[in-house]
């Protein structure tokens, strides 16, 4: 009777777990079945969700409980705190799997070149988003002494940045915050909040919904510019036929025609401004420079020569995420994804034998977190039709037992399902004094023992 598939995915996120639940919905998992191994980096599955969600959107962290539908399936096994390559080297994976899927997304900032912006006081929002969602790997505090903030960049990832920073501590305690989030909250100084984005509204990239919530905190006044409500044929036709940034454009002429209130914190959504300079002195941020455009027809923008000096103690950089690169991979360093077609790795124009990547180490940093529902069925439509053609590879160790006896014989402390379960009520656990669905924990080390790990130390 011949065995099943052997697959293994390298990254637990949304996109990960997508390509699980792809395989075990394909016409393979009956026969002649499959067998799937996810292997994560961090302690906790669930990659973006848990380190790039910010704590204040209960509805997309409700995606978890689809994805735990996913990792129930006795034909998958989770292995967490197990680095690639370090813990687990391409030649392993080929090793013990006919097949692996890298689904590694992106954590790291994208840059923007423009002079002053290594000064003092300059963030990228990936570091900031990765603070206040406590991953483990970064420091425990966040200087937040700037009255007067910018966020580069009009995504939901710069909606975010600008919300966490406008709202109060308090406001933000009844989420799964990290009692060292809460405390740097609370000394945050920041009253106003600028937002640029060099385009118009109906340029950009926020979702509805994500830029309506703004208006819900009863601490944030957000404030557009009537001088900033502008179309060309471009915007009209883009308004026209794409719903979403149809809404987009009417929630920002309703926020531009209305009076100024009197919350406290002043959040600007600035249209038309084109970062070209961080200002600063003693090394210092001291200021933003932008230049002023102009539509050109076609929904894009021209620069117009007119600049403004903005005064700001701070300025964080949304311009988009970046994957790091994978080692012994092919690599494009310019779109930060593994060459591919369709999925499957290309390496000096040839298929990569039994190497596939989905999400955005696929296709870049681009799209909701449902997007990669159909990254997982393409690529995994290629690989099911790899393995019909035989053009898989065949490991030489394709028991289950093999890779548990390498990660156990190289002191791995790896945790699994099971272990994840036991963190989950332990963070919950933490909130239950406080009437908090969760405490997130923070160290990876409380991780590991909360997730019934025993440390070489111990």
């Amino acid at each position: 009777m011949p065995r099943p598939i052997r697959v293994a995915i390298v990254g637990a996120g949304p996109a990960g777990i997508y390509a699980a639940d792809a395989l075990m919905k394909s016409e393979v998992a009956a026969e002649p079945g499959v067998s799937i191994d996810l292997f994560e980096r961090m302690p906790a599955p669930f990659g973006l969700i848990r380190y790039g969600v910010a704590p204040d959107h209960p509805r997309i962290k409700g995606i978890i409980t689809a994805l735990h539908q996913v990792l129930e399936k006795p034909q998958i096994r989770l292995f967490g705190n197990v680095d690639y390559p370090t813990d687990l080297s391409l030649d392993d994976l080929h090793r013990f799997y006919d097949a692996v899927i890298f689904s590694t997304g992106a954590m790291a900032d994208r840059e923007l070149q423009i002079p002053g912006i290594e000064l003092d006081g300059s963030y990228g929002a990936a570091d900031f988003v990765s603070w206040y969602d406590g991953h483990p790997d970064v420091p425990r505090t966040w200087p937040l002494e700037a009255e007067k903030v910018a966020v580069l960049g009009v995504g939901n990832v710069a909606l975010d940045v600008a919300r966490i920073l406008a709202k109060t501590a308090d406001e933000l305690l009844p989420t799964e915050i990290p009692a060292n989030v809460h405390e740097g909250l609370k000394a945050n100084k920041a009253l106003e909040v600028h937002v640029f984005g060099r385009r118009g509204p109906a340029q950009a990239k926020f979702s509805p919904m994500e830029l309506r919530e703004l208006d819900h905190s009863p601490n944030i006044e957000v404030i557009v510019n009537p001088e900033d409500i502008d179309y060309d044929d471009g915007s009209i036709a883009t308004r026209r036929g794409n719903k979403q940034a149809d809404m987009v454009a009417s929630t920002l002429e309703n926020w531009a025609i209305r009076d100024i209130g009197e919350r406290p914190h002043k959040l600007f959504l600035h249209f038309f401004e084109s970062p070209v300079e961080v200002l600063g002195e003693d090394g210092k941020v001291t200021g933003l420079r932008t230049e002023r455009t102009e539509l050109d027809g076609t929904g894009n923008v021209k620069g117009t020569g007119k600049h403004t000096d903005w005064d700001l103690g701070a300025i964080y950089r949304a311009v988009g995420y970046l994957s790091e690169e994978l080692p012994k991979l092919p690599w494009d360093a310019v779109s930060g994804t593994v060459p591919h077609e369709a999925g499957r790795v290309l390496e000096a124009g040839h298929h990569l034998p039994s190497t596939y990547v989905t999400g955005w180490i696929k296709r870049g940093p681009v799209g909701l977190i449902g997007h990669t529902k159909g990254d997982a069925n393409e690529t995994v439509a290629c690989l099911i039709e790899d393995f019909r053609a035989g053009a898989l590879r065949t490991p030489d160790a394709p028991e289950e037992d093999a890779v548990l006896a390498h990660l156990t014989e190289n002191r791995v402390a790896y945790t699994t399902w099971d272990g994840w379960k036991l963190l989950d009520a332990h963070e919950k656990a933490l909130g239950e004094p406080q009437q908090r669905e969760r405490v997130k924990v923070v160290e990876r080390e409380e991780m590991l023992r909360a997730s019934g790990v025993t440390l070489p130390q111990e």
